[in-house]
Protein backbone atom coordinates (compact mmCIF):
# COMPACT_ATOMS: atom_id res chain seq x y z
CA UNK A 1 0.00 0.00 0.00
CA UNK A 2 1.25 3.41 -0.68
CA UNK A 3 -0.45 6.73 0.60
CA UNK A 4 0.13 9.55 -1.30
CA UNK A 5 -0.18 12.84 0.29
CA UNK A 6 -2.05 15.85 -1.79
CA UNK A 7 -0.84 19.58 0.12
CA UNK A 8 -3.25 21.15 -2.34
CA UNK A 9 -6.03 19.12 -0.64
CA UNK A 10 -4.28 19.22 2.92
CA UNK A 11 -4.51 23.13 2.17
CA UNK A 12 -8.25 22.33 1.48
CA UNK A 13 -9.45 21.00 4.19
CA UNK A 14 -7.31 22.79 7.15
CA UNK A 15 -9.54 26.17 5.94
CA UNK A 16 -12.65 23.88 5.90
CA UNK A 17 -11.82 22.92 9.30
CA UNK A 18 -10.56 26.17 10.56
CA UNK A 19 -14.18 28.24 9.21
CA UNK A 20 -16.05 25.45 10.57
CA UNK A 21 -14.96 26.08 13.89
CA UNK A 22 -14.13 30.07 13.78
CA UNK A 23 -17.51 30.73 15.48
CA UNK A 24 -18.30 27.75 17.36
CA UNK A 25 -16.75 28.07 21.16
CA UNK A 26 -16.43 24.15 21.62
CA UNK A 27 -12.98 23.17 23.48
CA UNK A 28 -10.10 25.02 24.94
CA UNK A 29 -7.54 26.46 21.85
CA UNK A 30 -5.18 23.73 22.25
CA UNK A 31 -8.03 21.04 21.26
CA UNK A 32 -9.17 23.58 18.05
CA UNK A 33 -5.42 23.25 16.92
CA UNK A 34 -5.55 19.39 16.92
CA UNK A 35 -9.02 19.38 15.40
CA UNK A 36 -7.49 21.49 12.68
CA UNK A 37 -4.27 19.51 11.93
CA UNK A 38 -5.78 15.99 11.51
CA UNK A 39 -8.59 18.38 9.23
CA UNK A 40 -5.67 18.50 7.01
CA UNK A 41 -4.89 15.06 7.03
CA UNK A 42 -7.82 14.14 6.01
CA UNK A 43 -7.69 16.28 3.27
CA UNK A 44 -4.33 15.41 2.56
CA UNK A 45 -4.54 11.45 2.06
CA UNK A 46 -8.32 12.06 0.09
CA UNK A 47 -10.07 9.98 2.80
CA UNK A 48 -13.12 8.85 1.42
CA UNK A 49 -14.20 7.09 4.79
CA UNK A 50 -13.45 9.31 7.95
CA UNK A 51 -14.41 7.39 11.24
CA UNK A 52 -14.57 9.30 14.26
CA UNK A 53 -14.87 7.75 17.66
CA UNK A 54 -15.00 10.53 20.08
CA UNK A 55 -15.38 10.79 23.79
CA UNK A 56 -18.60 12.47 23.81
CA UNK A 57 -18.52 13.12 27.46
CA UNK A 58 -15.25 15.07 27.04
CA UNK A 59 -15.63 19.05 26.77
CA UNK A 60 -13.82 19.45 23.21
CA UNK A 61 -16.17 16.46 21.89
CA UNK A 62 -18.03 18.96 19.42
CA UNK A 63 -14.28 20.46 18.06
CA UNK A 64 -13.32 17.22 16.24
CA UNK A 65 -16.35 16.17 15.12
CA UNK A 66 -16.70 19.54 13.40
CA UNK A 67 -13.61 19.41 12.03
CA UNK A 68 -13.48 16.50 10.59
CA UNK A 69 -17.43 17.02 8.87
CA UNK A 70 -16.14 19.75 7.12
CA UNK A 71 -13.17 18.19 6.05
CA UNK A 72 -14.70 14.90 4.45
CA UNK A 73 -17.05 17.51 2.50
CA UNK A 74 -14.64 19.01 0.94
CA UNK A 75 -12.68 15.39 -0.46
CA UNK A 76 -16.33 14.19 -1.10
CA UNK A 77 -16.14 11.31 0.97
CA UNK A 78 -18.41 10.11 4.24
CA UNK A 79 -18.21 11.12 8.14
CA UNK A 80 -19.06 8.70 10.87
CA UNK A 81 -19.20 9.07 14.33
CA UNK A 82 -19.32 5.91 16.66
CA UNK A 83 -20.77 6.94 19.90
CA UNK A 84 -19.58 5.12 23.14
CA UNK A 85 -22.43 2.14 23.52
CA UNK A 86 -22.46 -1.12 24.73
CA UNK A 87 -22.41 -2.12 20.54
CA UNK A 88 -19.80 0.50 19.32
CA UNK A 89 -17.41 -2.49 18.46
CA UNK A 90 -20.41 -4.18 16.43
CA UNK A 91 -21.08 -0.60 14.83
CA UNK A 92 -17.36 0.02 13.74
CA UNK A 93 -17.45 -3.41 11.88
CA UNK A 94 -20.36 -2.29 9.96
CA UNK A 95 -18.50 -0.22 8.37
CA UNK A 96 -16.14 -1.35 5.90
CA UNK A 97 -13.25 0.34 3.53
CA UNK A 98 -12.49 2.81 6.41
CA UNK A 99 -9.23 4.89 5.29
CA UNK A 100 -9.31 7.02 8.37
CA UNK A 101 -10.08 6.46 12.17
CA UNK A 102 -9.73 9.12 14.67
CA UNK A 103 -10.08 7.41 18.15
CA UNK A 104 -10.41 9.23 21.29
CA UNK A 105 -8.03 7.80 24.03
CA UNK A 106 -10.14 8.94 26.47
CA UNK A 107 -12.34 5.83 25.41
CA UNK A 108 -12.53 2.90 27.88
CA UNK A 109 -13.85 0.82 24.81
CA UNK A 110 -11.27 2.54 22.40
CA UNK A 111 -9.06 -0.84 22.15
CA UNK A 112 -12.43 -2.71 21.11
CA UNK A 113 -13.37 -0.38 18.49
CA UNK A 114 -9.84 -0.24 17.07
CA UNK A 115 -10.00 -4.08 17.09
CA UNK A 116 -13.42 -4.11 14.84
CA UNK A 117 -12.34 -1.10 12.12
CA UNK A 118 -12.51 -2.54 8.70
CA UNK A 119 -9.16 -0.72 6.34
CA UNK A 120 -10.10 -1.27 3.12
CA UNK A 121 -6.87 -2.76 0.58
CA UNK A 122 -5.60 0.63 0.46
CA UNK A 123 -5.29 0.54 4.38
CA UNK A 124 -5.88 3.30 6.98
CA UNK A 125 -4.71 5.88 8.88
CA UNK A 126 -5.31 5.68 12.32
CA UNK A 127 -5.43 9.23 14.72
CA UNK A 128 -4.88 8.73 18.04
CA UNK A 129 -5.26 11.81 20.44
CA UNK A 130 -6.19 13.03 24.16
CA UNK A 131 -4.42 11.43 26.52
CA UNK A 132 -1.02 12.15 27.17
CA UNK A 133 -0.05 8.40 28.01
CA UNK A 134 1.73 6.80 25.28
CA UNK A 135 0.72 3.06 24.85
CA UNK A 136 3.29 2.90 22.08
CA UNK A 137 3.10 1.70 18.76
CA UNK A 138 3.09 -2.38 19.77
CA UNK A 139 0.59 -2.08 22.67
CA UNK A 140 -1.99 -0.09 20.15
CA UNK A 141 -0.88 -2.39 16.68
CA UNK A 142 -1.73 -5.67 19.71
CA UNK A 143 -5.41 -4.11 19.46
CA UNK A 144 -5.99 -4.05 15.41
CA UNK A 145 -7.71 -7.20 14.07
CA UNK A 146 -5.91 -10.10 12.44
CA UNK A 147 -4.45 -9.29 9.02
CA UNK A 148 -3.41 -5.75 9.93
CA UNK A 149 0.07 -4.25 10.50
CA UNK A 150 1.66 -0.97 11.33
CA UNK A 151 4.20 0.27 8.65
CA UNK A 152 5.00 3.34 10.16
CA UNK A 153 4.05 5.70 13.21
CA UNK A 154 4.57 9.09 14.93
CA UNK A 155 4.05 11.21 17.70
CA UNK A 156 3.31 14.75 17.03
CA UNK A 157 3.49 16.87 20.46
CA UNK A 158 0.62 19.49 20.08
CA UNK A 159 -1.79 19.87 22.68
CA UNK A 160 -2.17 16.74 25.07
CA UNK A 161 -0.35 14.67 21.72
CA UNK A 162 -1.27 12.88 18.54
CA UNK A 163 -0.28 9.69 17.84
CA UNK A 164 -0.79 8.87 13.83
CA UNK A 165 -0.16 5.46 12.43
CA UNK A 166 -0.04 4.20 9.08
CA UNK A 167 -1.64 0.80 8.97
CA UNK A 168 -1.31 -1.48 6.23
CA UNK A 169 -3.32 -4.87 5.54
CA UNK A 170 -2.54 -8.44 4.28
CA UNK A 171 -4.38 -11.45 4.91
CA UNK A 172 -6.90 -11.72 7.56
CA UNK A 173 -10.50 -10.34 8.31
CA UNK A 174 -9.69 -7.19 7.74
CA UNK A 175 -8.56 -7.47 4.29
CA UNK A 176 -11.30 -10.26 3.42
CA UNK A 177 -14.51 -8.99 4.70
CA UNK A 178 -17.57 -10.54 5.36
CA UNK A 179 -17.76 -14.27 3.53
CA UNK A 180 -20.59 -15.00 0.93
CA UNK A 181 -22.53 -17.88 2.11
CA UNK A 182 -20.65 -19.79 -0.29
CA UNK A 183 -17.47 -18.54 1.06
CA UNK A 184 -16.60 -17.36 -2.71
CA UNK A 185 -14.98 -13.92 -1.75
CA UNK A 186 -11.03 -14.37 -2.44
CA UNK A 187 -8.28 -11.21 -2.41
CA UNK A 188 -5.48 -11.25 -4.77
CA UNK A 189 -2.35 -9.45 -4.00
CA UNK A 190 -0.16 -8.16 -6.50
CA UNK A 191 3.61 -6.46 -5.90
CA UNK A 192 4.65 -4.43 -8.90
CA UNK A 193 8.46 -5.54 -9.06
CA UNK A 194 9.38 -1.96 -10.41
CA UNK A 195 7.95 0.38 -7.80
CA UNK A 196 7.38 -1.95 -4.80
CA UNK A 197 4.04 -1.05 -4.72
CA UNK A 198 1.42 -3.36 -3.50
CA UNK A 199 -2.32 -3.56 -5.35
CA UNK A 200 -5.22 -5.93 -4.18
CA UNK A 201 -7.92 -7.10 -6.57
CA UNK A 202 -11.23 -8.89 -5.06
CA UNK A 203 -11.80 -12.47 -7.27
CA UNK A 204 -15.52 -12.71 -7.60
Amino acid sequence: MKLVWCPETASHAFIAGVSALSDSEHGPAGSAGVAELVSAMVGGWNAQLVVETPEVSAPDSATMSLALAAAAGRTGGRYARVLPDKDADRAMAELEGVDFLVVDARRRDGAAVLAAARPGPRGMVVVRHGDERRPGTKALEASMAAGTRVVRSVYLPVDKGVEVLHVGVGKGPSIQGRRSPRGSNRWIRHVDQETGEEHVFRRQ
